[in-house]
């Protein structure tokens, strides 16, 4: 079925459309709802790189039948009263993003010229789903748009997981946007300030750590030996992150959460290296997991709560989780920044006579 924006006028301004997009939350934390978000996010192939036959099996009967009843509880401890804390923040950066650019707008003005933008907000997995979105800009007549995984680092099981659903969605239209695409921001400048800033803002409030532990999600190894870029871009924002901060080699550490089955993931583990540095007699550990923009269930329960029993239970005496950097004023400016960056070139025509010019009609002079 083809889709084409509803109630298109040639003379209406062009719009540039923003499409952030997260990785994806269940609606609510019960069982239901979970195993359908599960579901969906692990029938990715690109997640999930064994036949498809042999996992499907192991998906429905082993890990969905009882799976989503485990993660009841993860959820409800990180539920808030707005839903998913991943979701409602990412919609408050969609509405800052906004925000900011309609003030930078009106104080331009004057500038016929100057690029209208409209933001729509998309979860990978779950809802708001890409489609919709894209769907929304297209109405809002948006006929170049941006597409921006909000994933720092590139992965084949993020990134391009995006890529894949909106090439699926545009594939069902007949008239194609100018598309661009932001593959990654893992060494961005002012990305990179706004995590030393959030860094130093928590020291100023907390008492600094001897280390400094930077814990990225894992990718099975064999992911980065068939070429994928991810952990190479972990560890440059890793190092960039450290120099920004003025630490040295021994007050700071890289490693990998998350891991999944009986492959061998990307090293060193972080559950792994925070027991050791507590029998190896450091008391105090600051966490940071800079490949989140925004806390989830990974950050606010497996980084904040299961690893520090770790790190307590083996003998560390103080564990902090500096947070993500979610919806804070730094975030935005720096995502206003790289979204700048990547609409340079793209000019919109906002004047309805030169919009009739262009596409060579007459317009009514009402009397």
């Amino acid at each position: 079925m083809k889709f084409h924006a509803e109630e298109f006028k040639h003379e209406q301004t062009e719009k540039i459309g923003i499409l952030l997009v997260n990785l994806g939350s269940p609606d609510a934390p019960d069982a239901g709802s979970i195993r359908r978000f599960l579901k969906e996010f692990l029938s990715d192939h690109r997640v999930i790189e064994i036949p498809q036959f042999l996992w499907q099996l192991i998906l429905n009967f082993i890990i969905l039948p009882f799976r989503p009843r485990k993660l009841v509880p993860l959820y409800r401890a990180i539920w808030t009263p707005e839903g998913s804390p991943l979701v409602s923040i990412a919609e408050k950066q969609k509405n800052k993003l906004t925000s900011f650019f309609a003030e930078k707008s009106a104080e331009k003005s004057a500038d016929k010229s100057s690029k209208d933008l409209i933001f729509a907000l998309a979860m990978r997995y779950g809802k708001p789903d890409i489609s919709s979105a894209l769907r929304q800009l297209a109405r809002n007549n948006a006929h170049k748009i941006l597409v921006f995984p909000t994933y720092p680092q590139y992965s084949g099981t993020t990134t391009a997981s995006i890529f894949d659903a909106v090439s699926s969605e545009l594939g069902h239209w007949r008239w194609i946007p100018e598309l661009r695409f932001i593959n990654n921001y893992h060494d961005q400048d002012e990305h990179i300030q706004a995590l030393a800033d959030s860094v130093q803002a928590y020291w100023q409030s907390h008492a600094k750590a001897e280390k400094l532990v930077m814990s990225f999600h894992g990718l099975p190894q064999r992911n980065h030996l068939q070429g994928d870029p991810y952990y190479c871009q972990c560890h440059k924002t890793a190092r960039l992150l450290a120099e920004k901060l003025e630490l040295d080699e021994t007050q700071w550490l890289i490693t990998f959460q998350s891991r999944f089955g009986k492959a061998e993931w990307l090293k060193p583990y972080t559950s792994q290296s925070l027991q050791a540095l507590a029998e190896q007699g450091v008391k105090s550990v600051d966490v940071i997991c800079p490949g989140f923009s925004i806390d989830c269930l990974e950050t606010l329960e497996e980084i904040a709560v299961e690893n520090r029993d770790v790190f307590l239970n083996a003998g560390g005496e103080d564990y902090q989780y500096i947070p993500a950097l979610n919806d804070s004023a730094e975030n935005i400016e720096a995502m206003a920044q790289l979204i700048e960056q990547h609409i340079q070139g793209w000019q919109v025509i906002s004047d309805p006579e030169d919009l009739a010019k262009r596409s060579g009609l007459k317009l009514k002079v009402e009397s």
